[in-house]
């Protein structure tokens, strides 16, 4: 009888393992929004870290986040580091692409709770009415992340944090015009 049972443990296991290893090894979120504010307005909020208090939502959630930032004011070389409590971990985004008006491309690296590099790209459409604003993340999944995967949806952790920043985004822009477009590179 406890020859059975671990048996069939064991093929339990196998069979996990299995259908851990068959899943895609990558992951991609992506949500999109319409702003009333040509593309030059929507971009230089994006393009300068110093601006992303206003309107990404991670900064709302933990007041006491200690933020760094390095490298160039904004565009390609800009670096912000944060350090905060369990629900914001710690980690660095540095923006290795920046086309203005058009594309800013991000290396987004968490260091804590979790260990991970991601990257996250902006893309400003210009529309008869604005700017179609796309914010995505891709990354990369190990053996242990694609577990992980099978029971945390990542599109439902993230996607409805991409809403409220690209909402907020767009409020802040559609109000008034940016200061400058510094930094595109």
């Amino acid at each position: 009888m406890l020859r059975t049972i671990l048996i069939g443990l064991a093929v339990l296991v196998v069979l996990l393992v299995l259908v851990v290893a068959t899943r895609p090894p990558t992951f991609h979120v992506e949500r999109s929004m319409a702003i009333a504010a040509p593309p030059e307005r929507v971009f230089p909020h994006v393009n300068d870290f110093h601006a992303w208090t206003a309107w990404s939502p991670w900064e709302k959630i933990d007041p006491q986040m200690q933020r760094t930032y390095s490298g160039t004011p904004a565009g390609v070389g800009t670096i912000y580091a944060w350090d905060g409590n369990g629900n914001v971990g710690a980690g660095r985004m540095t923006i290795t692409k920046s086309t203005p008006s058009s594309q800013i491309v991000i290396r987004l690296e968490f260091f804590e709770p979790f260990a991970a590099t991601n990257t996250a790209t902006f893309t400003f459409v210009p529309t008869p009415t604005g700017t179609t604003l796309t914010w995505a993340m891709d990354g990369s999944k190990n053996f242990l992340a694609k577990a992980l995967h099978m029971v945390m949806d990542m599109d439902k952790m993230v996607g409805g944090s991409f809403e409220q920043g690209l909402a907020a985004l767009a409020a802040i822009a559609e109000r008034a015009p940016a200061a400058n477009a510094a930094g595109g590179d």
